[in-house]
């Protein structure tokens, strides 16, 4: 539940009132009494989701990474700082600037925040952490709430043609593989047996479609 929440409040859309800023402060423990500037101040002042969760973030810690459903594509060229979908994650002087964060950057691997926050702050401060993140993310998911049904778990027509397309390729690279074998004209590769070079590159070809298509299913079903 934690996870979702986390996800769903620090997307760009994600609005609260003064009221509902208020409540939520109400549950950090750690909240020194100063309200930080509204991202919107007219009509009525606004905070941003990622303004609650840098409340949360203990010290200055900074780290950049992505999100588990960031294109690979965008690591270069005009969006390689400003991503279209936000999933450049960057904490900066213990602030969330931008990005969504989800498992890979708020879970238990390594380089996520909670990783560094272990690091350069020990774990008491970490621990406190993660507890008030359990705390005041609750907070905000009582007042907010999801629900999940069946139309949310099928994909668009687009997705289901991409996932076909990188299916067929890697099914036509495994046979390239397998008559380059049967024709003697596999070369085994340094330190490997020919049957050990076909079943390396095999199942490349096949982890490689593997990752496309999740990505490809996780980026429609987000």
């Amino acid at each position: 539940d934690t996870l979702t929440a986390v996800r769903k409040m620090t997307k760009r859309d994600v609005f609260v009132d003064k009221e509902q800023m208020m409540n939520i402060l109400m549950f950090l423990p750690i909240w020194d009494g100063k309200m930080p500037r509204p991202a919107i101040l007219k009509p009525k002042p606004l905070w941003t989701g990622k303004q609650i969760f840098s409340l949360i973030i203990p010290g200055n810690v900074n780290m950049i990474r992505t999100h588990s459903t960031h294109p690979d594509e965008e690591d270069d060229g005009p969006y390689k700082w400003i991503s279209p979908g936000d999933t450049k994650v960057m904490v900066e002087h213990g602030e969330l600037v931008m990005g969504i964060l989800c498992k890979k950057t708020l879970g238990t691997s390594a380089g996520s925040l909670l990783h560094i926050c272990f690091l350069e702050l020990g774990h008491e401060v970490c621990g406190r952490f993660y507890g008030n993140i359990q705390t005041v993310i609750n907070t905000w998911l009582l007042l907010d709430g999801h629900s999940i049904g069946i139309g949310d778990t099928i994909a668009d027509p687009q997705t289901y043609l991409e996932i076909q397309k990188a299916i067929k390729k890697a099914k036509e690279d495994v046979i390239e593989v397998i008559q380059k074998a049967h024709n003697m004209e596999l070369e085994p590769t340094p330190g490997n047996t020919l049957r050990q070079t076909f079943e390396n590159q095999v199942n490349r070809i096949l982890n490689d479609a593997r990752d496309k298509t999740g990505g490809s299913a996780k980026k429609s079903l987000t």
